[in-house]
């Protein structure tokens, strides 16, 4: 799937795209989506409107300095949205420390880390990503395998 946002709108769109995309699959284990892409390229822009569309009420904001944060989702498939930003780590033990291997167990999880390709090493095989790209005219290009 590719696709272009012009806009926080249409942003918006294609998160609720990808996110029926990705959950339309059955797993015993954590859903994990693997965002990637240029510093400003909208990885939190574009959680943040996947977490509107699985009703989180509270304001997502990039977990940059504090690393992972956690919201509950209520009549959802999955009950946890995690949301990291590994940008600052220097090694993948670093994401161990902080429960990883727990995490990706629970299938109730939903988990968006941005900046995958830092932890590849500990990233479940069956993850998601979605590469997300500048365009020429302010526009993000949006693809994911």
């Amino acid at each position: 799937m590719k696709k272009v946002a012009k806009n926080l709108a249409e942003t918006s769109e294609i998160a609720h795209q990808v996110l029926e995309s990705i959950l339309s699959g059955l797993s015993d284990r954590a859903l994990v989506l693997g965002l990637s892409g240029d510093l400003g390229a909208g990885k939190t822009a574009f959680t943040q409107a996947l977490a509107s569309h699985l009703g989180v009420g509270e304001q997502v904001q990039s977990p940059t300095f504090v690393l992972m944060k956690k919201y509950d989702l209520k009549n959802q498939k999955h009950s946890t949205l995690y949301h990291l930003d590994v940008y600052r780590l220097e090694k993948e033990q670093e994401l161990l420390d902080l429960g990883w291997l727990d995490i990706i167990s629970n299938e109730k999880n939903l988990v968006i880390i941005e900046w995958p390709e830092k932890v590849m090493g500990v990233m479940p095989e069956d993850a998601r990503y979605l590469y997300i790209k500048n365009g020429d005219d302010e526009s993000r290009i949006f693809e994911l395998k």
